[in-house]
């Protein structure tokens, strides 16, 4: 049997969704869309939705969200990155800050959103079977 199912959105919590959504779209180069109820709406290019919604801090938990970009958008995420003042670092454990890692012959980044989400940017996935092309 075979079944089509896409991820058409997410909720992300975040301490303001405003504020969150805000940073997302800019280090990401995307739109805030029309807030809408609780949610402050961020739409990537492949159509998922990314809902920011507040969150009081003891209901809220580390989430890890992992965006897939061109190689050749890369440096312009960095530079936006950089600007916004976020530390951000190589690895996960946050043991190498200040750099970038180059896994799958792509780079990589991490950083913290203002939520207190893990976000990961990658040029090439990780899984061989998924590999893009450089320049996509």
């Amino acid at each position: 049997m075979s079944v089509s199912v896409e991820l058409n959105h997410v909720l992300i919590p975040s301490r303001d969704n405003r504020e969150s959504a805000e940073f997302f779209a800019r280090v990401l180069g995307l739109e805030v869309g029309a807030g809408w109820g609780p949610f402050i709406p961020v739409e990537t290019g492949n159509g998922v939705r990314l809902d920011f919604a507040t969150i009081p801090d003891g209901d809220r938990r580390l989430q890890h969200y992992c965006f897939l970009i061109p190689e050749t958008d890369f440096d312009a995420f960095f530079a936006r990155l950089k600007e916004t003042g976020v530390a951000y670092h190589a690895d996960p454990a946050g043991q190498q800050p200040g750099e970038i890692n180059h896994h799958h012959g792509g780079r990589g980044v991490y950083f913290l959103d203002p939520g207190g989400n893990g976000i990961e940017v990658i040029t090439q996935p990780y899984e061989p079977e998924r590999k893009r092309p450089v320049s996509w």
